[in-house]
């Protein structure tokens, strides 16, 4: 149970990396008073939070009422954390996670950014979600398992709540380029995880490969 913990952790926290999070939510809610800014971020993860447990509960059962087997997502998520980790690694923002310049200005242009961007795509985007499914899928009727994923994946939005309560000082700390150097090292345990995930996909859908 201490491995998948870890495993779970570590997982969500490079995908969600609230300290990349951190100077985005600086930069959205500038000229903002702390109060609501506290607020937003408060909204924000609670969002985020609703999204990703549903996607948790009901994800598995949504893809096979496509027709969609596990080991199929497991391939498809793969190569989209894969991107993702090309996008952290190489600080280019492709939309998966991050906003695109279109989306940025219209976030800058309302005053209440908890919802879109920071709710969605910056906290629960396609690789959250994506994962979410998958580490539930993994442990499909072990119910105390699955019930430590969930567990789990609140107490990285707990945490990524208290860094973004405290992201100007994560800012004034790290700087840009040490929020940067964070990401690329997310971005490459990222990119491994991605990996494993196309192998175990293509396992599955062909053992005798095994």
């Amino acid at each position: 149970m201490a491995d998948l913990i870890v495993t779970v952790f570590v997982t969500l926290f490079v995908i969600v990396d609230p300290i990349a999070v951190a100077p985005i939510f600086v930069g959205l809610t500038e000229g903002s008073s702390e109060s609501d800014r506290r607020a937003m971020a408060i909204k924000g993860i609670t969002i985020a939070g609703i999204i990703l447990v549903v996607f948790a509960l009901i994800g598995e059962a949504f893809l096979k009422s496509l027709g969609i087997s596990l080991a199929a997502f497991r391939i498809a998520g793969g190569a989209l954390l894969f991107i993702l980790a090309i996008e952290m690694v190489f600080a280019h923002h492709s939309g998966i996670r991050t906003t695109t310049s279109g989306e940025e200005e219209e976030a800058i242009a309302k005053k209440d950014v908890s919802v879109f961007p920071l709710g969605i795509p910056l906290i629960a985007g396609p690789g959250a979600m994506a994962s979410v499914i998958l580490l539930m899928g993994e442990h499909s009727g072990d119910l105390v398992k699955q019930a430590a994923v969930i567990g789990v994946l609140l107490a990285v939005l707990a945490l990524s709540l208290a860094m973004l309560l405290v992201a100007s000082r994560i800012v004034k700390y790290l700087g840009v380029t040490g929020v940067n150097v964070v990401s690329r090292v997310f971005g490459i345990v990222l990119g491994a995880l991605a990996v494993q995930y196309i192998l175990d996909g293509i396992k599955q859908s062909f053992p005798g490969l095994a």
